[in-house]
């Protein structure tokens, strides 16, 4: 592929189309340096044309004295920010309406802080959206570690245009040591949040019908949308909302029939239709932080239609991802990635403390009960109870001793296909997790529902072992309150409270109910 001259803008190929390889256009001479491949699904590159703020922003780097130091970076994400804002490609995204299309249980890195990045899991990204796996013509990487330790320099939200899938880009400093760690400012960034009022609801026939309204539960219309008039006969208003990319959209909202419901009628087809949506689609509708009602989309996960040979192969994909990766840990030298939360299996890039509580914090092995969250069809969460049946690598030729993926699991029940049969240990929960870490059971605080933490005889067997370990790194000097603090009468009480028998925790948002 030829170098980029340009700066470079993404464009959307077709839709639920595999894309990885980019090059990313550069603020230093430093930078410049070095090509960075990155991977995004559904997207291929496109040059803009030379000129405008973006043009002359990047001039401004080039040609300002570029010397290393933590001033220079300073200075290069400051230019770096002011080019987003001048360039006019790109408009902020409302983070509380993209955390509620990315799902429940999704939450990105803030700025500045540590992460371990897994090309490995990177690579999955790929595999998922092209539906091909790594072959043997895609060259090793010896030097590359399986994890990198990384400083999160930036991240940015985004939706594509026409499909209105969500991803986050995301800037990695990987790092040598403590020293290289940075303090970066956030320039006015806010952490990432997810909403507190919303609902979800996957379309039905009825749905997405050209001549057809779409049904909205009781409680979600009376907790999201202004108040009807019931005087009125029928009680009838209009609703104007925004969408991902701050588009418009007015709908009639009545309620009628019988029994009476709630429905968005007039306006909603012309929604359906400009969004592709069919039944199997899900919509959002929330209330932000400034009581603004925002509406937005997930796609149900269809077959994948195979990469055209004329854009760019799996393999050059994986290549572009392992070689950005390797690049970067060779060098010490920033990369780029772009990670899709509702394509991607499991979160590679993964926040320092996590990963360090996992694997130092718990003494896994073969034999050890564990319970792991799912999202559920409405955007609710579940936990699902298994058992650690093997330790292993999963590709032990180019990722040997890694832990992506290393724990070989059963699920105490079969027939869901969204549960792998391999997981990471940052994506389970298991006994000493739970009583090391209390941030795990602070929401013990709130009344349990039916079904939490298993049936009574297991989690009974596991409040009531003798000894847990205490984590190395930490030298018997917990920065937590005292463990035996944990071990109350009234935690074991609701630990071993009657439960029933699906071993389940369901907690849901607004319910699909229109009594």
């Amino acid at each position: 592929m030829r170098e980029a001259h340009g700066p470079i803008r993404i464009r959307h190929v077709t839709h639920r189309m595999g894309i990885a390889v980019m090059l990313n256009r550069l603020f230093s001479r430093r930078i410049l340096d070095s090509v960075r491949w990155v991977f995004h699904k559904d997207y291929v590159i496109s040059q803009v044309g030379e000129g405008g703020h973006m043009g002359c922003l990047e001039e401004k780097v080039k040609t300002g004295g570029l010397v290393s130091g933590a001033h220079t970076l300073l200075e290069e994400m400051k230019l770096l920010k002011e080019m987003q804002d001048h360039s006019g490609v790109r408009k902020s995204i409302n983070s509380e309406l993209w955390h509620a299309c990315a799902g429940p249980l999704v939450t990105l890195p803030q700025v500045g802080s540590l992460v371990y990045y897994f090309p490995q899991g990177h690579s999955e990204q790929v595999a998922v959206s092209t539906n091909r796996m790594a072959t043997s013509q895609i060259p090793n990487y010896p030097n590359l570690p399986s994890q990198l330790v990384c400083q999160v320099h930036n991240v940015t939200l985004h939706a594509d245009k026409e499909t209105d899938e969500i991803y986050a880009q995301m800037s990695l400093q990987p790092l040598n040591s403590e020293k290289d760690v940075f303090p970066i400012p956030d320039f006015g960034l806010k952490p990432s949040r997810h909403p507190s009022e919303f609902f979800c609801k996957t379309l039905t026939a009825s749905d997405t019908s050209t001549h057809g309204g779409f049904s909205v539960p009781r409680r979600a219309a009376e907790k999201l949308f202004p108040q009807l008039d019931y005087s009125m006969q029928p009680p009838t208003q209009e609703l104007v909302v925004r969408d991902l990319h701050d588009n418009t959209w007015t709908f009639r909202h009545i309620y009628r029939g019988q029994p009476k419901r709630h429905l968005l009628t007039t306006g909603w087809s012309t929604f359906v239709g400009a969004k592709r949506l069919r039944a199997g689609d899900a919509v959002l509708f929330i209330r932000d932080e400034k009581s603004q009602l925002l509406l937005g989309v997930r796609r149900a996960n269809r077959q994948q239609t195979a990469l055209p040979s004329s854009v760019l192969s799996a393999d050059s994909m994986h290549i572009g991802v392992l070689a950005a990766a390797a690049h970067a840990a060779a060098n010490r030298s920033p990369f780029t990635i772009f990670y899709n939360p509702r394509a991607c299996p499991s979160e590679f890039v993964v926040p320092f403390a996590k990963y360090r509580k996992s694997v130092y914090g718990t003494q896994l092995s073969v034999g050890m009960r564990f319970g792991m969250m799912f999202e559920t069809e409405e955007s609710g969460k579940r936990r699902y109870m298994g058992t650690i049946v093997g330790i292993s690598d999963l590709d032990p030729l180019r990722w040997p001793c890694s832990k992506w993926r290393n724990l070989q699991v059963e699920w105490d029940e079969t027939g869901c296909g969204e549960k792998q049969n391999r997981v990471s240990p940052w994506e389970i929960e298991t006994p000493e997790s739970l009583f090391i870490f209390p941030s795990l059971t602070s929401s013990l605080k709130r009344p349990l529902q039916s079904g939490f933490l298993g049936a009574q005889t297991e989690w009974e067997n596991w409040v009531k072992r003798p000894f847990i370990r205490i984590p190395e790194n930490l030298n018997g000097d917990l920065p937590y309150p005292s463990t035996s603090n944990l071990w109350s009468e009234q935690l074991i009480k609701m630990l071993i409270k009657p439960q029933n028998v699906n071993h389940l925790l369901t907690v849901s948002p607004v319910q699909d109910s229109t009594r």
